[in-house]
C-alpha cells in the first residue's frame, strides 16, 4: 500500500475518512484529522462526538470499517496490533488513572521502563544509570520527586493523574493520548497539569480530549471540535468559540 501523499508534509498522525459502525449507529463518520510532530492539540465534542472511537482507532482496539490511519510517514496503525501501536510509540492515558496503588512512585516508574517483559524481571535486574537518570527526569517533569518512595496509594487523585503520566513517558512515546486529564482535579492541580501537559508539547505530540473549556482554553494552540464522528471545526479556541456551528451544536447558545 503507498503511503497517502499528505505524509510528506511530515504529519505525525493521519487519520483519512475514517468511518466506524456500531449496530448501524456512525460513531465516526469520514472522519479527517492531522495532528503535526510536537504539537499540542484539543479534542472538544459533546458525549457521543466520537472522541473514545477516534483515540480506539489510533490505538488499535477499534478497527474503522474504512479509511486509512497513519503514524508518522511508515507505519499504517491499521495493520498493527495494539501492543505493536504502543511499541511504535504511541501512549494512551485513560480518564481514571490506573497505577499500582501498593507499589512506591519510584516502583511504578520502574515496571514502565521500556523492555521491561514481566513484573519479576523488573526487580530482579540493576538498572542501569542511564534507567536511573531517566526515572530521575520523569519525577521532575511530574513534580513528584518528594513523593518518589511514598505508595502510590497515598497520592492525591491529580499526583496519580501525573504519575500515570510519567508511566507513559518512561516507554519514550512520539505521541499521548490523553483522556479528560483534569477531571476531578482541584484547581492547584489544574494548574499544575496545564503546565505538565504544555511542557511535554515539543518533545512529544500530545491530543487531550477534555470538557472543562477554561483548562482548553489555557494549554490549547489548536482545537478540533467533533460532531457526529466528523470534525465540525479547528482553530485556536477563540475561532471556535465563535464559529456559530459550533455555538448551536456544542457551546449550546
Amino acid at each position: 500500500m503507498s503511503l497517502p501523499p499528505d505524509l510528506a508534509t511530515g504529519k505525525i498522525l493521519y487519520l483519512e475518512h475514517v468511518t466506524v459502525s456500531f449496530d448501524g449507529f456512525k460513531a465516526l463518520n469520514d472522519l479527517t484529522l492531522y495532528v503535526d510532530p510536537g504539537e499540542l492539540r484539543c479534542i472538544i465534542g459533546a458525549n457521543g462526538a466520537g472522541k473514545t472511537t477516534m483515540m480506539d482507532v489510533i490505538t488499535g482496539k477499534t478497527r474503522p470499517d474504512s479509511g486509512s490511519a497513519w503514524f508518522g510517514r511508515t507505519i499504517d496503525l491499521l495493520a498493527l496490533s495494539e501492543p505493536e501501536i504502543a511499541e511504535a510509540g504511541i501512549g494512551r492515558k485513560f480518564q481514571k488513572p490506573t497505577v499500582f496503588e501498593q507499589l512506591t512512585v519510584d516502583e511504578n516508574l520502574e515496571l514502565a521502563l521500556a523492555g521491561k517483559k514481566s513484573f519479576w524481571h523488573s526487580f530482579s535486574a540493576t538498572l542501569s544509570g542511564a534507567q536511573l537518570d531517566r526515572i530521575g527526569e520523569v519525577l521532575s517533569i511530574t513534580n513528584l520527586l518528594e513523593q518518589r518512595r511514598q505508595p502510590a496509594r497515598s497520592l492525591s487523585h491529580g499526583q496519580k493523574q501525573w504519575l500515570e503520566i510519567g508511566m507513559l513517558l518512561m516507554q519514550s512515546p512520539k505521541l499521548l493520548l490523553v483522556d479528560e486529564p483534569v477531571a476531578g482535579m482541584t484547581p492547584q492541580e489544574t494548574e499544575r497539569t496545564a503546565e505538565l501537559l504544555l511542557s511535554l508539547a515539543g518533545d512529544h505530540s500530545v491530543v487531550v480530549v477534555e470538557h472543562d473549556m477554561e483548562f482548553v482554553r489555557s494549554i490549547a494552540k489548536q482545537v478540533t471540535v467533533l460532531h457526529e464522528g466528523h470534525v465540525l471545526a479547528e482553530g485556536t479556541m477563540d475561532q471556535v468559540q465563535s464559529d456559530q456551528r459550533v455555538r448551536e451544536v456544542y457551546l449550546g447558545s
